[in-house]
């Protein structure tokens, strides 16, 4: 009777263990969310900086919202320091494209949390806690320690081999993106807008083989594919 008792209650410990298991699993997968936490680089270096910066993001908000890349408005925490939640995982890497260039020719530090967030998602988005902000401070503070190489995108999430390859990625990307001149952000402004290169060179007023060179001297390509890929790893990574 004991043999059988003992046997009763380890299948009812590994029922309930399986049962936990699927449970937390559940929750990782219904409750994931991305949350970014950004600064501007060499901030004291530019005036009328807490101005300028509300609004640029007072116009990303509004464009955001309306392409579903963000969930709430932008929220200006300390100083030049902001944070966003981003409406899906697989639409950070177009959120964090399209922010580099609207706030051009301000260059940004952006950590990046992916795990569960406590509670509704209300506004103002700097009084919501949770995990996925935990990892976002983390990322952003991973950038600003001193490296071998310099970056300006970092990630974090409860997959150490899922951040082992975008961070990998990113830095690689953060070495281009370091190197795009004022001119060729403009011309992909444009592009990222048109969508054509003979569109983009018409908006410009130039020809369309300077709009295709500055593209290529910026390297939008790269820059793009980049975007593509990783919305594909991160979608596949949190279905």
């Amino acid at each position: 009777m004991l043999g059988t008792g003992r046997t009763g209650h380890n299948g009812a410990c590994i029922f309930t263990y399986n049962n936990l298991l699927l449970y937390v699993k559940m929750q990782t997968k219904n409750h994931t969310h991305g949350v970014l936490i950004a600064d501007v680089v060499e901030s004291r270096s530019h005036s009328h900086l807490r101005s300028s910066l509300n609004e640029k993001l007072r116009i990303a908000s509004i464009a955001q919202l309306d392409d579903k890349l963000v969930r709430v408005p932008y929220a200006v925490t300390a100083g030049d320091e902001f944070q966003a939640i981003a409406c899906r995982v697989d639409s950070i890497p177009k959120l964090i494209l399209d922010l580099r260039r609207r706030l051009q020719p301000l260059q940004l530090r952006i950590g990046i949390g992916i795990g569960s967030i406590q509670g509704p998602i209300r506004l103002p988005v700097n009084r919501i806690a949770g995990q996925a902000f935990e990892f976002a401070r983390a990322a952003i503070n991973q950038i600003k320690e001193t490296r071998k190489y310099p970056t300006l995108t970092a990630f974090r999430s409860y997959s150490s081999e899922l951040d082992e390859i975008t961070n990998l990625v990113y830095g690689l990307h953060d070495t281009l993106l370091r190197q795009i001149s004022a001119k060729q952000w403009e011309t992909i402004a444009i592009y990222l807008i048109k969508n054509r290169v003979d569109h983009t060179a018409k908006a410009l007023s130039v020809d369309i083989s300077t709009a295709s060179r500055n593209l290529k001297r910026g390297y939008f390509w790269q820059i793009e594919h980049t975007t593509v890929v990783m919305e594909s790893v991160l979608g596949r990574a949190f279905r």
